[in-house]
Formats: structure tokens, sequence, C-alpha cells
């Protein structure tokens, strides 16, 4: 699709490889201008990883641009490791690399999971964000995670039927459990096609039109794998919040500005949920996305979140 109204295509200034807890290393960069205003880009899934597009949303005159690959994801090491891997872990991800980058605040940018990090983040250092732009949020309820494993087979029925049906039948009442089952197992000839079936089943749903492109790139194996494996594993453990939720702690992030950017038709993480936390959030602002789904890159949306970014910098 067009991608005419973002950035144009700009290589990292600097990258590394950052080690963490539990034999994970992460892979971060830098892109734009290194005396900018520092803003932190939180890729979805969770296990998505992060891509060159994603660099676009931000004017590299005034940005400083950090992007970094979420433990087993995308060019972290190593891919799809599920141990000592929850969101906690995450927080503590991105408060070791503000230090180690030497960032005393930053606006955080997220869409999807991205979002849910971008506020277990927040409430957990407040004191370090300058302001949140979100897009498709996702708050890792219980209902939300359910919507997406049977709820979506009412608008995409499918796709629902392809991602089901790479199942034995006796083993659909428990979508969640049996591909946990098939993406944790060591022998590639049975974890790569569960990945590309689910990564697949979620490419589908999430543009407005159908993409081939979107769901191509959903299907590659290495996407494939980081995403459907480590999604799962969080899906199976409330993805590792607190009891409260996000909701529940969202006083301590009353004060901080927020941007929230929703498609009106967006299936994966439908707009309710963006509603919720607008109207719970004092500092929030709600743009809906008339004719929009899920993904960053449909053009009304990433319009809004370029503009979303814009207004921050005129803060």
């Amino acid at each position: 699709m067009p991608r005419g109204d973002l950035f144009p295509d700009i290589a990292p200034y600097e990258t590394g490889l950052l080690p963490l807890s539990g034999g994970h290393v992460m892979y971060w960069e830098q892109v734009g201008n290194p005396r900018g205003q520092p803003v932190l880009f939180l890729h979805g899934g969770p296990g998505a990883g992060a891509g060159a597009v994603h660099r676009r949303f931000f004017d590299p005159a005034h940005w400083r641009v950090v992007i970094f690959d979420q433990r087993g994801a995308g060019r972290s090491r190593p891919l799809g490791e599920l141990r000592d891997n929850t969101t906690p872990h995450l927080v503590g991800d991105i408060e070791m690399l503000r230090r180690f980058l030497g960032i005393e605040k930053w606006l955080l940018f997220g869409g999807s999971w991205g979002s849910t990090l971008a506020l277990a983040y927040a409430q957990e250092h407040p004191e370090r964000v300058t302001g949140c732009v979100l897009r498709g949020v996702f708050l890792g309820r219980r209902d939300e995670v359910d919507w997406f494993l049977t709820g979506l087979k009412r608008v995409f029925p499918d796709a629902w039927a392809s991602f089901a049906e790479h199942l034995p039948e006796a083993e659909r009442g428990d979508l969640l459990g049996a591909y946990l089952k098939r993406l944790c197992h060591p022998d590639p000839s049975v974890h790569l096609p569960a990945a590309r079936a689910w990564s697949q089943y979620e490419g589908s749903c999430s543009t407005l039109l159908p993409s081939p492109e979107t769901v191509a790139s959903f299907a590659q194996d290495r996407t494939a794998l980081g995403l459907a494996r480590i999604e799962a594993h969080y899906f199976a453990h409330d993805l590792f919040l607190p009891p409260e939720g996000l909701l529940g702690r969202i006083d301590r992030i009353a004060n901080i500005p927020a941007e929230i950017v929703q498609g009106r038709y967006d299936m994966v993480c439908p707009p309710e949920t963006a509603f919720e936390l607008a109207a719970a959030w004092p500092g929030a602002r709600l743009t809906i996305v008339p004719d929009a789904g899920h993904s960053a890159l449909e053009p009304g949306v990433r319009t809004a979140l370029v503009s979303a970014v814009e207004r921050f910098r005129r803060r």
C-alpha cells in the first residue's frame, strides 16, 4: 500500500546488542537526530519485532528515535525464547535501555501489544514518560484474548476456519492450549506450520480491506515463530499483568498526556477498549479513524499517528 504520507526511509545512526537477564540479548537502534527529543517505539505482538517502516512515523530532524526488539522477538536473541519472558521482564528491559542510552525521559509510541507495554511501563515509571501515542489499544484482559481466539470468527469466519482447522477436531475446544503445545515443540516441522497458521490468521484480520502484503509479512518464518509462540505464551498467562489490570492503575499516569488512535473497524482490538481507556484517562485524547482496521499502516491510521506525534512536538 502507498506510504507517501510517512517520512522517508532512513537508516539508523547507531545499532547495538544489549545483554539482558536469562541469556537474552536485545537488539536496539537509534534513528534521526542524536540531540533530538527522545521517543521510544514499542512493537506489537508480543513477539512481532520491529521493522524499517516503523522508523518513518517520526520526523528525523526533530526526534531521537529508539527502536528495539523485545525478548525473543525480531533481531533479539534467542528467537522465540520463553524463559524469563514476561511483562515485568520487558518493563525492566526498557528501563535498562533508557539508562544505557543516557535518556532522562521519553515519549512512548506503541500499537496493539505495544500499547499494553507502553501503559505497563508508564505506570511503573511515570517520572520517565513525557507522553504516550497509542494505537489499536489492547489491555490484555481475558475477554479481549477470548475475542481474538474465538470471537473473530463472527467477522472473519474464513480466516478463523483456517486457524482452527490447523488442529485436529478433537483439540479445537482449547485452541490456545493446543497451539501452545505445538508452538513449543522442538521440531520445526511441528512448530513452524503452527506458527504460520497463527500469524496468518492475525494478519488476515488486521486490515479493513484484504491485504496480501500484510498476510505475507506475517507468514515469514522469523516473524511467525516469534509472534505466535510468544503471543500464545503471554495469552496463557494473562499477559503477566497485575491482578487489578492496567485500568486499575490508571491513576499512576492520570497527568501524563496521551494521544490514542483507533480504527473504527479494528477487529483484532475492537474500539470499545480504546473508548474505555480514554474515558478513564484524564490526559488522553481519542481519535477514531472512520475507515480503518487494526494495522498501523492503513492510510488513515498512519496519517493520524504522524499527526499525533507532531502535536507532541509542538507541546
